[in-house]
């Protein structure tokens, strides 16, 4: 199959399963290079029994996370599948792996055994806490970060109430981009020096990477900032506000926009306001803002007040569901929803590539993998006999799809 993107010609094998690391994964295949998911045998990713729902008894998650990728199933407690594996990461470029501390190195396949055979490899962790540290042997979820690293003390309605995770899982999601950037930038320093390295990064320190607004604060003035509901912790008026009939978003907070906003609602008294003449007053006085702006926002449909608000040039959208939000011009425009057609699911949907290249695009150009799918083509293709590759299914060391 032609490849495409900037990173074409770069072989990665992924070790990983569920979300960070097949996140990470997914962010270099979809900028063309040739990820390999090697799967656990048995079993595989976990997320192939993260149902329901499914598409003709395939995993719609496994289906979202694993698109673009080759799937090859090892038993790795096998001396012949570890062999194979030892094999493939001779001329591989990226390893990415996140499973629990030292579960690679008991394998044999720790980042200084690898780096003996390929001292050019570059050897991807991440973890739910980083591998260094006082956590480091803990296991991590997405919640789990999302608590510690303070997001969930600032998600959520407002004071006194129960703590809440962000609806998406951002810890894990961000930690693979995090790891995608940091292989990329070990790549560039390769092509310099001709040296891998290991990259090391963790869904702590990616649900961290989201708090610093918040961090500012707290830092600044030594008070730890809690959940302000849509609110932004720093501008004003910048949240969502009820309408006739749903709910907006208002981005108004700077001088000129709060200027456009009050005139277009009807409320041009409030810019000389003493409480609300600058963002520092509105601040100060966000409850009581938003309690006299409410009934003016009320007045007016939603569709109503986005027509006017972008007629005068301010920040304003619909608060939409996911699945609006897949229907959205703006979302199909930039090829955010892709479709591939898998050999068992049929066609199905998946979020497009976000970042997007004049010269050398990336994009979608094959389903996820059944399970063992291009075991036979990958370990051919490593110098495997079709009989060394049938000696080796037969022992139970692969699968073969």
């Amino acid at each position: 199959m032609t490849r495409c993107g900037p990173l074409a010609g770069m072989r990665v094998l992924e070790l990983a399963h569920v979300m960070a690391g097949p996140t990470c994964g997914l962010m270099l295949a979809d900028l063309g290079a040739d990820v390999i998911k090697v799967e656990r045998v048995p079993g595989g990713d976990d997320s192939r029994r993260s149902v329901p729902p499914e598409v003709n008894g395939e995993s719609a998650a496994f289906l979202m996370m694993n698109r673009n990728k080759r799937g090859i199933a090892l038993d790795l407690k096998h001396p012949a599948a570890r062999a194979a594996l030892l094999r493939l990461v001779a001329t591989a470029d990226v390893l990415i792996e996140n499973y629990r501390h030292d579960t690679m190195a008991k394998l044999g396949l720790g980042y200084d055994a690898l780096a003996k055979i390929n001292p050019a490899l570059i050897y991807c962790e991440i973890s739910g806490f980083g591998r260094t540290g006082p956590y480091a042997e803990r296991g991590g979820f997405d919640l789990i970060a999302q608590g510690m690293s303070g997001l969930m003390s600032i998600t959520g309605e407002g004071p006194g109430r129960p703590p809440v995770k962000v609806g998406a899982p951002v810890s894990d999601i961000t930690a693979g981009i995090l790891g995608a950037l940091g292989c990329v930038s070990a790549y560039v320093e390769r092509l310099r020096t001709g040296k891998g390295q290991r990259v090391d990064t963790s869904l702590f320190e990616a649900g961290i990477t989201h708090t610093y607004w918040q961090s500012a604060i707290a830092f600044a003035t030594g008070v730890a900032p809690g959940p302000m509901g849509s609110a932004h912790p720093l501008n004003a008026p910048y949240q969502a506000f009820e309408t006739a009939d749903g709910w907006i978003t208002v981005g108004a907070a700077n001088q000129a926009n709060w200027d456009r906003f009050t005139r277009t609602i009807g409320a041009p008294a409030l810019r000389d306001d003493p409480r609300f003449e600058d963002n520092r007053g509105r601040m100060t006085n966000l409850a009581l803002l938003v309690e006299t702006l409410a009934p003016f926002l009320k007045k007016r449909t939603s569709a109503d007040w986005l027509a006017r608000f972008e007629e005068i040039g301010l920040p304003a959208g619909p608060v939409l569901s996911v699945a609006e939000m897949h229907a959205d011009p703006q979302a199909q425009a930039r090829a955010m929803i892709v479709e591939t057609v898998h050999p068992k699911a049929g066609p199905t949907k998946a979020i497009g590539l976000p970042i997007k290249l004049s010269e050398t695009p990336g994009g979608i150009r094959r389903p996820a993998p059944l399970f063992g799918q291009h075991t036979r083509e990958v370990l051919g293709e490593a110098g495997y006999s079709a009989a060394e590759i049938e000696a080796l299914r037969a022992a139970g060391a692969v699968v073969c799809g």
